[in-house]
């Protein structure tokens, strides 16, 4: 028992080594492309490490594998919805390492079983802080399009073309419109139709209200008319709708709360039961009972949090 103990630890120790060494590499790696030196100078080679080899190889499977898989376009969106602008495989193989780090780390701490369960939970912590950058960036959106819009309008009635008032948006605005105007611009110019470019721009965040928008600029583009006028009618309409959206928000708080609090305070307890009086949660772990009533908890648990969003979640 004490030499298997002693090569888990040593193993988890050997991971833990290379999973910080390469993610100081992706970490402080530098972003910006650079020309490289055997094309600036043909006389002189650009030596490459063996870490730098061992990424760039590590990179190109993971790209190979997406492209098998045929899940490179759907990952990439969620990256893009979220506003990272890091290169999938870069992510994916960030991910990787930060998992291979947390179960070493968890095998050194708490020993296999620990380490596992950190190593998995590390992609899903991931996919939930994308989640939530999604969703931030989506609400900024909605709560910068009335500006937004009027901005647009103010820069029609001066005369300006819609290129030109999207181009006012895309430097005035905050992000992520900021982010978001530019790339319709960057896209119209190297050729694609501008309705095109906003109907994307309307599904990446997932805005109904952006997508009013794009059909009244498709429906001037054909049939022509005063557009200032017509984004000052849909901007008081989100306007509206906006308000009505805080108001609703203010009055599901307490119930948002309360439910964050019944989700919480199992583990509350636990921890503080495991702290002060550990032999109280011992049998939990000693023997098939407690692991199957540990899973009836936590299939519990699952089902009592999804009831609690679904009844504090209104739409309208």
């Amino acid at each position: 028992m004490t030499g298997g103990l002693s090569w888990a630890l040593a193993a988890g120790f050997t991971a833990l080594v290379l999973a910080t060494l390469c993610l100081g590499y992706v970490v402080v790696a530098p972003g910006a492309v650079r020309l490289p030196a055997h094309r600036r100078r043909l006389d002189q080679q650009e030596s490459a490490s063996a870490l730098t080899g061992a990424t760039s190889a590590a990179t190109s499977l993971i790209g190979r594998g997406l492209r098998r898989g045929g899940r490179e376009r759907q990952l990439a969106t969620v990256l893009e919805r979220a506003g990272v602008a890091m290169p999938l495989q870069e992510v994916i193989l960030l991910v990787v390492v930060a998992s291979l780090v947390a179960g070493a780390v968890g095998v050194l701490l708490g020993g296999l079983l620990a380490g596992l369960a950190l190593g998995v939970a590390t992609p899903l912590l991931v996919r939930v802080f994308l989640g939530l950058r999604i969703s931030r960036r989506e609400h900024a959106f909605a709560d910068q399009l009335d500006d937004s819009l009027q901005l647009m309008a103010s820069s029609l009635r001066a005369g300006h073309s819609i290129m030109q008032a999207l181009a006012a948006v895309a430097s005035e605005a905050e992000q992520p419109s900021k982010e978001e105007f530019s790339r319709i611009i960057n896209e119209t110019r190297v050729g694609r139709q501008l309705g095109d470019s906003l109907d994307e721009a309307a599904r990446r965040m997932n805005s109904q209200d952006f997508l009013w928008v794009t059909q009244a600029v498709a429906i001037n583009r054909e049939v022509g008319g005063n557009l200032a006028e017509v984004l000052d009618g849909v901007s008081g309409t989100i306007r509206e709708r906006n308000a009505i959206r805080r108001q609703v928000k203010a009055l599901a708080a307490e119930g948002k709360l309360s439910a964050l609090v019944l989700m919480l305070l199992p583990f509350g307890i636990g921890g503080f039961l495991l702290i002060t009086t550990p032999s109280y949660l011992a049998p939990l772990t000693q023997g098939l009972l407690g692991y199957v009533l540990l899973a009836a908890a936590a299939i519990l648990l699952v089902v009592g949090g999804l009831w609690l969003r679904k009844s504090v979640q209104v739409i309208f």
